[in-house]
């Protein structure tokens, strides 16, 4: 698919690698819809990059489904979905005082990063589906993002292992079940990037991390997640498939 003055939807886009996606899209020429739960940050990354912005909370049905109808009033109903909005956060099965994780924070995960991701999907795809065809059969593409905590979750992950796990492996059955529509669904699974989150570590906290990568040893570039992001839309017969981007990292227990 041509980006170019194609309409696009980007969830989490009002900071780090959800915000580079935005601002990628945009420089090749689409109409970017930005969504963030922090309305602020979206209207300034909208303004910056002459895009409408947006706010919702993924999960919740109604809101996200007001947020499409009105990015789809301004720049048309979309083709390309970038949904790399989630939540993180790490709790031990059982506290060091003996108790148990609280359920909610298990489920809020869950609710945000998995539920919120097919909240997206099924909205979406079902405006893409009443699209015209383009000229090789394809009416859009979405990319999902779960992480290498899907694969290689670490001691207190659970919920976000779970969560990105889920999506990960949705990416198939969604992609099998949306291409009698024209839709691909691809997923990124990022390890270690350079974001607001990552920098509000102390510096040989990040260091650490970035020494266990093992080429290039550093934290990935918000701009190669959006490199990424631009080639699955381009590429046609990129589809059902869950990428890791990663310089090779394994995460170690802890």
């Amino acid at each position: 698919m041509d980006i170019q003055g194609q309409s696009a939807l980007v969830t989490g886009a009002g900071s780090g690698l959800g915000e580079a996606v935005a601002r990628e899209l945009a420089s090749q020429g689409a109409k970017v819809a930005v969504l963030d739960l922090n309305a602020e940050r979206a209207r300034a990354v909208a303004a910056d990059i002459g895009g409408i912005a947006l706010t919702a909370d993924v999960g919740d049905g109604a809101a996200l489904q007001a947020a499409i109808e009105q990015a789809a009033q301004a720049h048309g109903t979309a083709r390309i979905i970038m949904h790399m909005a989630g939540v993180g956060g790490a709790k031990r099965v059982v506290s060091r005082d003996g108790s148990p994780a609280p359920l909610e924070d298990f489920e809020r995960t869950v609710r945000v990063n998995l539920i919120g991701s097919y909240n997206v999907v099924r909205l979406c795809a079902a405006r893409i589906a009443a699209l015209e065809p383009l000229a090789d059969g394809e009416r859009g593409v979405m990319l999902l993002t779960a992480s290498v905590a899907a694969f290689d979750g670490q001691v207190g992950q659970a919920a976000y292992s779970a969560s990105k796990g889920g999506v990960a492996a949705m990416t198939l059955p969604l992609a099998r079940d949306l291409a009698s529509h024209g839709i691909r669904v691809v997923t990124v699974a990022p390890g270690l990037f350079d974001t607001p989150m990552m920098s509000a570590l102390p510096q040989e906290v990040q260091d650490s991390l970035a020494a266990s990568v093992p080429f290039p040893k550093r934290l990935g570039q918000p701009r190669e997640i959006a490199a990424l992001a631009a080639h699955v839309v381009r590429n046609v017969y990129l589809n059902g498939e869950t990428i890791r981007l990663d310089g090779s990292l394994r995460m170690a227990p802890r």
